[in-house]
């Protein structure tokens, strides 16, 4: 095959290279997708779910951008909901339920539409250099193709293999090969490659459930979505339902513990903590009785069942005899059973913030090629590393985001100053400034930043002013408007909170915590002849001049942190520099500092086994 001269490749379709693909393609580079199946892109082969416990302020972040994962997922969600409500603003997350089938050929539709970008189904098995550069890849069928940047979403596919109780097999997810040859080559240029695992639960046929024993979730009657481009809402929903092993069901599945390749040591790679396989959990919480477990449908139409709590990698006999001992499956069939995957990964220290490698110029990776676990991580790695292999060949600074500015900026700060262990997930807990990234405001924060690079559109753009404008103009009317004690009264004893006795701004009264705007807006003539909350775009910028009023004094406290915590992110470090030279410093710091090369003070502070001292050496070294 005669290929012609491409500006980037992108190595993989899954969320990763979707977004990659697609961004870099939009910001005018000459972009090739190649992938080994292109029916199956962004394809959800572990949970068929958008969003989540930061997940969702991921995808939004995304969205604002100028990215695809936000659209897709409102185009073929089936069930929506935004969970924490119960908590603060800054614990909001959205989450959705995706028809699976139509979230992939919806991805494919979005892609097939962007220009610049060509697509070619094949392997690749081995990267071409030369010197010090990436100059392109070889495919099995196509042979060699040339670019002037190639990014690596490889997903699980690196040497995956396949686990189910004794048995074992190669394949990147099942029913799809693995992929050789790259790891090897990229070992023998001094990468450091490792091993990790991960699981997914057997897919249960829906017919055979009785629903009746099982607790129903439904989504919510307001379904925000994930786009901040105006959209129609789904109009009708899926429900998930609640389910819980017992005791008789532990005991069978400890049954086969002596064939688990988790127990047995035939599984090198490490799991993810935070969301073990059914049988981890069982040995790891022994004085639990029982664990909840959400049974998810797969799509509007198939009767394809995702049982999510209950991965595994036991023989397909011991899952299924413990799946039909849980309440509501004493009938159940599987499609398939459960089984864990290990695959190469590199550890993301070996990477700059652009997510560039630092061995190979033009070299980006992205994705669960880094360590991480999740679509949405995977989504937005993809999306950095697509906009950055653009601005490399455009010879432009690379774009990296802030912790204070996305938790994106988190994401990929605590992958290259922290590296990884296990499977990298976000969660809220790992952000400083989570009051100022909240899922409302990703537009506010990012937006405009990607609206003067070229990646969001002049729609978007100009939906964020208007929202923006409006926002600004609520909190300007609240804090300048007041209203009487006739007008208000009955509505504040409504709510269980003390009258007033004399005029009051709005906005001074809607700081009692018994109060929210949207409920003054329906209660009280002064504002609902002003704002429509029939309208999505409204209700959006009610909450967050809500939000921007009750918590200002918060906000302006982060803000001043953060600022003050960024200054160090302005200092930069020498390129290159031996640091064992800098005798004051921890042996510990010397080491780490020579083998991770942060490039501000700021990246140093933040890795593990660097001390404030240390810090403070490095400060009056560079005449701080």
């Amino acid at each position: 095959m005669k290929f012609e001269q491409y500006d980037i490749i992108v190595v993989g379709a899954g969320h990763a290279g979707c977004e990659a693909s697609a961004a870099a393609a939009r910001l005018g580079s000459k972009v090739l997708l190649v992938t080994m199946d292109l029916r199956l892109m962004a394809s959800m082969s572990c949970n068929p779910a958008m969003g989540g416990i930061a997940k969702g302020q991921i995808v939004r972040e995304v969205d604002a951008l100028g990215g695809c994962s936000g659209i897709v997922s409102d185009k073929t969600m089936i069930q929506f909901r935004m969970l924490n409500r119960s908590k603060g603003p800054a614990m909001w997350s959205p989450r959705c339920q995706s028809d699976k089938m139509m979230f992939s050929a919806e991805w494919r539709s979005q892609l097939e539409q962007v220009p610049n970008l060509d697509f070619w189904q094949d392997v690749v098995d081995g990267l071409l250099f030369d010197g010090d550069k990436v100059c392109g890849v070889h495919t099995f069928m196509g042979g060699d193709v040339r670019a002037r940047a190639v990014v690596l979403t490889n997903g699980t596919f690196l040497n995956g293999l396949i686990h189910i109780g004794e048995m074992h097999f190669s394949g990147g997810r099942m029913g799809e090969p693995a992929s050789h040859g790259i790891s090897e080559q990229l070992r023998e240029r001094g990468f450091e490659v490792k091993r990790l695992k991960t699981g997914t639960p057997m897919r249960i046929d829906g017919r055979t459930i009785d629903f009746s024993k099982l607790v129903e979730q439904p989504g919510d009657d307001e379904v925000t979505g994930f786009s901040y481009l105006k959209h129609d809402p789904i109009a009708k929903q899926r429900s998930c339902y609640i389910a819980r092993t017992s005791l008789k069901v532990h005991e069978i599945l400890r049954k086969g513990f002596k064939y688990s390749p988790m127990f047995t040591g035939r599984i090198q790679g490490v799991g993810p903590r935070y969301c073990p396989s059914i049988e981890d959990k069982i040995e790891r919480f022994s004085d639990k009785d029982s664990h909840q477990l959400f049974v998810e449908p797969e799509g509007w139409t198939i009767q394809e069942y995702y049982l999510n709590g209950f991965s595994s990698s036991l023989p397909d006999t011991i899952q299924y005899e413990a799946l039909r001992a849980i309440e509501g499956f004493e009938k159940a069939k599987i499609f398939r059973p459960g089984y864990a995957i290990e695959y190469d990964y590199f550890p993301p220290v070996q990477l700059h913030h652009s997510l560039e490698t630092r061995l190979v110029h033009g070299l980006f990776f992205a994705g669960q090629i880094n360590g991480t676990t999740g679509y949405e991580e995977a989504a937005c790695q993809g999306l950095m590393a697509g906009i950055n292999a653009h601005r490399l060949i455009k010879e432009e600074e690379p774009l990296v985001l802030s912790r204070s500015e996305a938790y994106i900026g988190v994401l990929i700060d605590d992958l290259i100053s922290k590296g990884v262990d296990e499977p990298y997930r976000m969660f809220t807990s790992r952000a400083e400034y989570r009051i100022l990234l909240r899922q409302d405001n990703a537009d506010s924060r990012l937006t405009e930043k990607a609206y003067n690079m070229g990646l969001a559109s002049e729609e978007r753009f100009q939906q964020y002013q208007e929202k923006k404008r409006l926002v600004e103009e609520m909190i300007e009317y609240l804090n300048t408007t007041s209203v009487t004690p006739d007008q208000i009264n009955g509505y504040l004893e409504s709510q269980g909170t003390s009258p007033i006795a004399q005029r009051a701004k709005l906005g001074y009264i809607l700081l009692r915590p018994q109060l929210n705007l949207f409920e003054m807006i329906r209660a009280l003539n002064i504002l609902s002849e002003k704002y429509n909350l029939s309208d999505r775009f409204t209700r959006e910028c009610v909450q967050e001049a809500e939000i921007l009023i009750k918590y200002d004094g918060y906000i302006s406290k982060e803000y001043d942190l953060a600022e003050k915590l960024n200054r160090l992110d302005y200092v930069k470090l020498p390129k290159d520099f031996d640091y064992h030279t800098l005798t004051s410093l921890s042996y510990e710091a010397r080491e780490k500092l020579n083998k991770y090369k942060p490039e501000t003070l700021g990246q140093a502070s933040r890795i593990s086994g660097i001390s404030p001292a240390d810090i403070s050496v490095l400060a009056i070294f560079l005449g701080r």
